[in-house]
This record gives structure tokens, C-alpha cells and sequence, in this order.
């Protein structure tokens, strides 16, 4: 391709993958960001609304506990029993000792007078007529009454709860005060954040409890009119130039009050403000991220595409390689099967020259024990010679396994034996360490050969002189295995480079100097015979290859 073509394409690759890329993000980002911010407004709603009713009912619950203790103990007393003040005494310790929510109690006739009383204001209270009071005619009327927040005789603010008793042809009245800091905590534990409030007002939109910012108690609050609310509501109103989300409930112990909470849309959105400045940003640096990316990529695969014809002359070159390769291993059959034949006329003609020797009388030939023995060594080296094809018959063609009982530690050292001169060459010792419970498997013992020449073979070349080899073996009877260990002290293998050699024609040795088949090779035997082989190397401090078995 000519420059200009390619600077062409360039730019082409660059707006398409922009187009594609960045067009997207932005329409997912603006619907995202729709859907969050309306998600969270109904979120932030719902989430006032659950603390609104929250607060209600322990309010509820709180008010209906109070006047449940004080209706059982109203209706399972006397008046006399209860009117007599040590004995009021008594009851009221044993109510403090298990609710620290009532400040005194009294017990009052049905012509409103203070019969007895127990709490802090008894000087001031005994004796006292209640007749002319709002909420003595309410619970005479009514049986059971909460007031609302008021100063009466003690002038300082505060409610009871009072419960009427029919008793025979006679009324009369138990009466308690509540601490009124309990309900204040209720309803502080409504406010939320720095400009967060909560209070309690009743149906006159008067303050029944302290707020925090919106007014003080007995005066109307400064906020929208929540005192004709039923149920519960959530709305976002403005008052006074300050929007608010407010949130309002009427109790159902108490059918005068409601409690209202307000909270700032400031501080409960600022997560979805933070939210969309952080989108924002994310966003732009996404853009800027692609716009970078498609340039890195367009000129990648610019690079990619003069690299093709490179790439294209080596795959060529590869399956020159491999085809070579292929001719070698052919060559190398052939080159076995033809040494076969003049090996067999040698063992042959070695074991007539045996029979020669046990036949003719050349026993007492001082030489006799010479000939015996050069006679031994003709068929030991034939023996070794024939193994030596048989390996290079295996290499040239593939061989499938044989089912034969194989003594795997006696098959180690056959081929240690065999690579024995060249590790003495270069000064590397091979040590062993071959389990003696190891059974005999059934298994391929030429193929497994190969397997232990080749990998002994990359040992010692891995080494190049003066090094360690170890080769262990041992049973593993739970897993009914056998495992073979065989680990060099050489310069290791790198790590990116673990997970590719046993792949075909990789090799980590200099060109000329490998083909990238021998471990590849044995990888393949291993699997066809059961097993399973593993590699383990540190740089710098060796490698170690353990091949497992199955005892069959």
C-alpha cells in the first residue's frame, strides 16, 4: 500500500471507532443519569416517608404503652386501696423502677379532687380541684385522654395521661405525667443533617415539642401547615424563600398531634450533585481516553499491516521448517531400518561364535575368558545399537503406545545410561532417588524413553557444564499415581515463556541449535499414555518437570 492510502485508512479507522464509541457512551450516560436522578428523588422521598413513620410509630408505640400500664393498673385496684398514698408510693417506685417515662402520679374523684399524689410538685398539688380543667372534662367524657402540652397549675410545660375508672355507682381518675424529654428524643432522632428538624404540633399548628430551627414550644412553627395532615404525605414546598422537603403524620394514639419533619434537598441530593460532577468528569476523560485509544489503535494496526508480509515470509519459512523437519524424521526411519538389518547379521554371527566357544575345545586356551568376553560386549553394543534405532524409528513416525508391564525406576535408569558419557563430559552429575514401592505399570517403555531422553537432554543442555541433575520417583497410592521428578540447576525458564513450551517448534535455545519438537513430543506421548506432565522453573534457580502416571 503507498503512504497516502495508508494516512487515508488512518483517519478513517480513528473516526469510526470515535463515532462508534464515543456517540454511545454519550446517549448511555445521559439515559444512566436521567434514570439515577429520578431513581434518587423518589429514593430520597421514600426514604423521608419510611423515617416519618418511623418516628410515628415509636411514638404510637410509646403513648400506647403508657396507657396500657396505667389502664391495668387502674382496673385491677381499689380506690381505697390505691388512694391511700403509701401504698400509691409503692406502685409508683415499682412503675419508675421499670419505665423512668412517668414523672408523678395522683389519683383524682370524680368531682375533681386531688385524693392522692406521688411526685415531685406535692406541695403545690394536693388538695387541688381539677373540675374546671380541659382535659378532667375530656376524660370524663371520653374514659381515656392524652393531653396535649400545657402549662397547668405548675406552670411549666408538660401532658398526662389520665384513665377514668367506673367503680359501683362512683368514678374516678388515675392520672400520670410523661416526661416529655422522652418524646423529645423520639422526635430528635428525626433530624438529619446540619439544616435537618423535626416537631410535634397539634391540630391548632401549635408547637408540642422543641424544634431545631423552625420556632418555640406553644407557638406556631415556622413552616407550611401541616395540621390538618391525615396519614402520611411527603412534599417539597417552599416557605419563607426556603425550599424544603417536608414530611407529615398524624398518630393514631394521639388524634391531635402530627409530627412533621423537614429536611434540606441540598444536603440529601448533594450525592447525586457529586454524582453527576463526577460522571462529568469521567465522561470527558472516557472521550479523551477513546479519542487517544483510536489513534494508538489506528497506527497499531497501520503497523500491523507492514508487519503481514513479514509475517507472511515467516509463516512460510515455518512450514519450510516443519516440512524439513518431516523429511528428517522419515530420513531417520529409514536410516534405522536399513542399520537393522547388519545388526541382526552381527548378532547372529556373535551368538554362532558363542556356540563355537561351548563347542570346541579351545577352553584351555589361555585366551578363552577374552573371547568370552569380547563375545559378551559384540551383543551388549548390538543390544544398545538396536534400542538406538528403535528410538529413532519412534521419532520418525508416530508410534501408538504399546500395553506392556513397565518398570519405570529400571526404564530412568536405562536412559541415564545412555546419557551418562555426555553428562560426565561436561562435568554434570545425575543423581536418583527412585522410590523402590514404585509398581509396575502398564505402559509404553520406548515411548516413555523418549520422553525421559528428551527432557534429561534439555537438562543438560540447559546446564551446559557443572550442574546438578536430580531425578525422583515415588507412589502415590491414594491418587493411584506414579510421579516422576527430573530437576536441573540451571539458568530456569522465564515466566512468559511457561506457559509455551510445549508448543510445536518453540524453543528457547539459539537458532540452528533446536527444532522446538522434543518437549511438544513428549507432552503428546504423556497424554496418550494417561498421564500428565508439569513444569516449575524460577530464573536463576532451575527447573523441574514432573510427569504423573497411572498405575493401571
Amino acid at each position: 500500500m503507498d503512504k497516502g492510502h495508508l494516512q487515508k485508512l488512518r483517519w478513517e479507522i480513528v473516526a469510526t471507532i470515535i463515532g462508534f464509541s464515543v456517540v454511545p457512551l454519550l446517549l448511555l450516560g445521559a439515559v444512566f443519569y436521567h434514570e439515577f436522578s429520578s431513581s434518587y428523588h423518589a429514593k430520597v422521598r421514600e426514604s423521608l416517608r419510611t423515617l416519618v413513620d418511623n418516628r410515628r410509630g415509636a411514638l404510637d408505640l410509646f403513648l400506647e404503652e403508657r396507657v396500657s400500664q396505667l389502664v391495668t393498673l387502674a382496673h385491677t385496684h381499689t380506690l381505697e386501696a390505691i388512694s391511700e398514698e403509701n401504698y400509691l408510693n409503692k406502685v409508683f417506685n415499682i412503675m419508675q423502677a421499670r419505665s423512668r417515662s412517668y414523672m408523678d402520679l395522683g389519683v383524682i374523684d370524680e368531682a375533681g379532687n386531688h385524693l392522692a399524689y406521688v411526685g415531685p410538685y406535692y406541695s403545690l398539688l394536693k388538695g387541688v380541684n381539677y373540675k374546671g380543667e380541659e382535659w378532667f372534662n375530656a376524660v370524663m367524657g371520653q374514659g381515656i385522654h392524652i393531653s396535649e402540652i400545657f402549662l397547668g397549675f405548675r406552670k411549666v410545660p408538660h401532658f398526662i395521661i389520665a384513665v377514668l375508672v367506673r367503680e359501683g355507682q362512683r368514678f374516678w381518675i388515675l392520672r400520670a405525667t410523661i416526661d416529655s424529654d422522652i418524646l423529645e428524643n423520639i422526635v430528635r432522632a428525626a433530624w438529619i443533617g446540619k439544616k435537618g428538624d423535626a416537631f410535634i404540633i397539634n391540630r391548632d399548628n401549635v408547637l408540642q415539642t422543641h424544634p431545631r430551627f423552625s420556632g418555640t414550644l406553644l407557638s406556631p412553627p415556622r413552616v407550611p401547615d401541616f395540621s390538618k395532615t391525615v396519614g402520611t404525605l411527603v412534599e417539597e414546598l417552599s416557605y419563607g424563600g426556603e425550599k424544603a422537603l417536608y414530611g407529615a403524620a398524624s398518630l393514631a394514639s394521639h388524634k391531635s398531634w402530627v409530627i412533621v419533619v423537614k429536611e434540606d434537598p441540598g444536603e440529601q441530593l448533594s450525592p447525586l450533585l457529586s454524582a453527576r460532577l463526577l460522571g462529568l468528569v469521567i465522561g470527558l476523560f472516557g472521550i479523551v481516553l477513546i479519542v487517544t485509544g483510536a489513534w494508538f489503535s489506528s497506527q497499531a494496526m497501520m503497523k500491523e499491516l507492514l508487519e503481514m508480509e513479514r509475517k507472511k515470509a515467516a509463516s512460510e519459512h515455518m512450514a519450510i521448517q516443519s516440512s524439513k523437519m518431516a523429511a528428517l524424521g522419515k530420513m531417520a526411519a529409514g536410516i534405522a531400518h536399513e542399520i537393522n538389518n547388519p545388526l541382526a547379521v552381527i548378532a547372529e554371527k556373535a551368538g554362532w561364535i558363542k556356540d563355537l566357544l561351548r563347542e570346541e575345545d579351545i577352553r584351555t586356551s589361555p585366551n578363552f575368558q577374552e573371547f568370552a568376553d569380547a563375545v559378551a560386549k559384540i551383543e551388549y553394543h548390538v543390544l544398545r545399537a538396536k534400542k538406538i534405532t528403535h528410538r529413532l524409528l519412534s521419532f520418525g513416525r508416530r508410534m501408538e503406545p504399546v500395553q506392556e508391564q513397565v518398570d519405570v525406576n529400571q526404564v530412568l535408569d536405562e536412559t541415564i545410561d545412555f546419557l551418562e558419557n555426555e553428562a560426565r563430559y561436561r562435568s554434570i552429575d545425575i543423581q536418583t532417588d527412585l522410590a523402590p514401592d514404585v509398581p509396575r505399570i502398564t505402559s509404553d517403555s520406548s515411548q516413555l524413553q523418549q520422553v525421559f531422553l528428551n527432557i534429561i537432554n534439555n537438562a543438560i543442555d540447559a546446564i551446559g557444564k557443572n550442574g546438578l541433575i536430580q531425578i525422583k520417583t515415588r507412589y502415590m497410592p491414594k491418587y493411584g499415581q506414579i510421579a516422576i521428578e527430573i530437576s536441573d540447576n540451571g539458568p530456569g525458564i522465564p515466566k512468559e515463556y511457561l506457559d509455551k513450551i510445549f508448543d510445536p517448534f518453540f524453543t528457547t535455545k539459539e537458532v540452528g541449535k533446536g527444532t522446538g519438537l522434543g518437549l511438544s513430543i513428549s507432552y503428546s506421548i504423556v497424554e496418550n499414555l494417561g498421564g500428565r506432565m508439569m513444569v516449575a522453573s524460577q530464573e536463576g534457580e532451575g527447573t523441574t518437570f514432573t510427569i504423573y502416571l497411572p498405575v493401571k
